[in-house]
């Protein structure tokens, strides 16, 4: 009887325990709860939109490219006997690059040569005899044609052996060479790769607002990339007459390479267009878009949690871009912190 006791009490005792853990378990939940709800609050930094007077002067990102660019393809068939210049090499145009064999191509020429001016002392002798009317029209005709024929055999001839000089179209760099001497050339057979950066042109996009702004001849300051100091004077040359699928239009900028700070195609830079002209706009600080410019989207802040939310802009000017739709003026948008954000998040406005 006294040990059925004992064990009775000590269940007592333990059920008493484990009560007690599981009830400050939860309590422990509850707190930890509380305090990952606080410590999930992401500390933001916010402005609004505000509507101010911009400049409509704006600035432009692009890629340049060469003046002229070009693929010189084989005309002629044979084995390359002679290569004068190679990658990297700066060629004139009319220079000669290669070489291909040409024997034949020589004697193929020699021979429609001698044909030639057989057929044209023929008909020389055959158009004195139908003066006197010694031969019949139709024989002298046939004369004719012989001679227009073997004429139009020499100039293909001396134009095939032509192409096996293969000479350079333009001025400008070899950028790549895919033939050896030695190599066998086919017509199609790729040869050179040639561009001419002695000027070069900054291929942008600007929107359908811009490209009402700014006329071809018209002039733009060009920076580079790699020399955000330097600044070159350019003159508009192309405007696109259509738009692309993102109703962007095409510009190419067309800028002098000078020997003391060459650039090289294929760099990063901007365009400047100076426009005397302001006007009222809803504006808000560039660094808000917590997108692209492309895809804008900014956070708002409403009832202290953040929501992604598309925008339109228009204008970009210096530090500011235009906004064009999906805000209004005196939202609370997040100027700093999003990096860290999700559609949703809590978040603890710095002041």
């Amino acid at each position: 009887m006294k040990k059925v006791l004992y064990i009775a009490a000590v269940l007592l005792v333990l059920g008493a325990i484990g009560f007690t853990l599981a009830n400050n378990k939860k309590e422990m939940a509850q707190a930890a709860a509380v305090a990952s709800q606080t410590s999930k609050a992401i500390p933001v930094v916010l402005t609004t939109p505000k509507t101010g007077a911009i400049d409509r002067s704006f600035s432009v990102n692009g890629t340049f490219a060469p003046i002229q660019s070009l693929s010189l393809m084989s005309e002629t068939q044979g084995q390359v006997i002679k290569l004068n210049k190679r990658k990297g090499e700066a060629v004139k145009a009319g220079e000669l690059l290669a070489q291909v064999e040409n024997e034949v191509l020589r004697a193929n020429v020699i021979t429609a040569q001698a044909n030639y001016e057989k057929a044209k002392k023929d008909l020389a002798r055959f158009e004195n005899l139908a003066s006197g009317e010694a031969i019949t029209q139709r024989q002298l005709e046939e004369v004719k044609l012989g001679y227009q024929n073997a004429e139009a055999n020499l100039i293909m001839a001396r134009q095939r052996l032509e192409k096996s000089r293969i000479v350079a179209p333009i001025s400008g760099i070899i950028n790549e060479s895919y033939i050896e001497i030695g190599s066998f050339l086919n017509p199609g057979t790729k040869l050179f790769d040639i561009v001419n950066v002695d000027k070069l042109k900054l291929n942008a996009k600007v929107s359908e607002r811009e490209v009402m702004l700014i006329r071809k001849g018209s002039q733009a300051k060009v920076r580079p990339n790699v020399l955000p100091d330097k600044q070159f004077e350019g003159t508009i040359t192309a405007i696109g007459a259509n738009a692309d699928r993102s109703l962007k239009y095409d510009v190419e900028i067309q800028v002098d390479n000078t020997q003391e700070t060459p650039l090289r195609a294929g760099m990063y830079g901007s365009a400047f267009f100076a426009v005397a002209d302001t006007r009222q706009a809803l504006l808000l600080e560039r660094e808000a878009i917590a997108t692209s410019l492309q895809n804008p989207k900014v956070f708002v802040v409403k009832e202290g949690k953040a929501s992604l939310k598309d925008v339109t802009i228009g204008t970009v000017a210096n530090n500011k871009v235009e906004i064009t739709g999906g805000l209004t003026e005196g939202e609370q948008v997040v100027l700093s912190g999003q990096i860290n954000l999700r559609e949703g998040t809590a978040v603890a406005v710095m002041k």
